[in-house]
């Protein structure tokens, strides 16, 4: 069953459910923002999705611009900012644990890819 991480008030996050309804396709919802994510899981995610750790990170939210952009962060600090705020994750991830593969999922019919 996939795992969608997924922000409620996100619209790209929302049509990423719609597609998965659409299709009949099984999946829990993890809503990050209020469920926290271990080093391991967004380490995980990342790495799983092909990406780099800043690929996975919304470079243009406020909180980002205020705390982070003026720093020099390595790959574990960067997971640690998205721990601490959660926000900064980009979004919807879907991730599909039976082919241990993920994707942001931006457009949805990038879902196809982990399928």
């Amino acid at each position: 069953m996939l795992i969608v991480y997924h922000n409620p008030r996100c619209g790209k996050s929302r049509e990423a459910l719609k597609w998965l309804d659409e299709r009949n396709i099984s999946y829990t919802v993890k809503k990050y923002l209020n469920e926290p994510m271990t080093f391991e899981e967004v380490q995980g995610l990342a790495v799983l999705a092909g990406l780099h750790t800043i690929n996975i990170i919304r470079t243009t939210e406020p909180v980002w611009k205020e705390k982070y952009a003026d720093l020099e962060l390595d790959d574990d600090e960067l997971v640690y900012a998205i721990i601490e705020d959660p926000i900064l994750m980009q979004r919807p991830i879907v991730y599909n644990p039976e082919k241990d593969l993920a994707v942001i999922a931006r457009p949805a019919e990038k879902i196809r890819e982990i399928l």
